[in-house]
């Protein structure tokens, strides 16, 4: 299967607006009507099939999630119970992937309730909002480092679960920030509060992971 985000020209971190306006643009574009080609008309409505629907994208996500972690077609699967290369895969993907990733989601995540409330005195205040708006660019550029980090190393076989969470938690937050982003733009009240509704979710994410942070091998 095509990389339905290849296929539209959209990032991983794109938006369901930003991902609904190109499939309009691409379809636009390329209708036969236009002298396009029926190839690509196939293909772009077999990407909006994937990304067009929230539940379709998160499980298309989650699969090239678990791919990073995954042996190569044709190798030999690894031994059953978790040996000392196995246990030293797990230590080095939570110090080097997950416990930075996790820092910089709590540096988006922890300010959210200062951020709002200090600008719910006056949204119409141009300093307010201009802090709010430089909130948000902070945030965006955390999240872009942590999706890069996210796909620096790949998740071991015996975290893939968790790794899959983490994945969904940063997902959504980014989702979060580009809504709030939105609401900056045009003071559209429905913006605001779902993007709200999105951090919080995130928030319950983060804690989920917390608690389920697995066990590090003693020493």
């Amino acid at each position: 299967m095509a990389d339905p985000y290849r296929v539209l020209g959209v990032s991983p971190g794109a938006s369901a607006a930003e991902i609904k306006a190109a499939y309009r643009r691409l379809v636009k574009q390329h209708h036969p009507d236009a002298g396009g080609d029926d190839g690509r008309i196939v293909a772009l409505n077999a990407a909006w099939e994937v990304l067009g629907d929230q539940e379709a994208r998160r499980r298309y996500d989650s699969s090239q999630a678990a791919g990073a972690g995954r042996a190569p077609s044709g190798a030999a699967p690894p031994p059953r119970g978790r040996g000392a290369a196995a246990d030293a895969a797990l230590v080095q993907w939570l110090a080097q992937v997950y416990a930075p990733l996790d820092r910089l989601l709590g540096a988006v995540l922890d300010p959210f309730a200062a951020q709002l409330q200090a600008l719910s005195a006056d949204p119409y205040d141009d300093s307010l909002m201009a802090g709010f708006c430089a909130y948000l660019e902070g945030s965006r550029e955390r999240l872009d480092r942590g999706e890069t980090l996210f796909r620096s190393l790949p998740c071991p076989a015996s975290l893939q679960a968790f790794g899959l969470a983490v994945y969904q938690c940063l997902a959504a937050v980014q989702d979060a920030i580009s809504e709030l982003e939105r609401y900056t733009l045009g003071y559209v009240d429905d913006y605001l509060r779902d993007g709200r509704e999105m951090i919080r979710e995130a928030i319950r994410q983060r804690q989920r992971l917390h608690a389920q942070l697995p066990d590090q091998p003693s020493s």
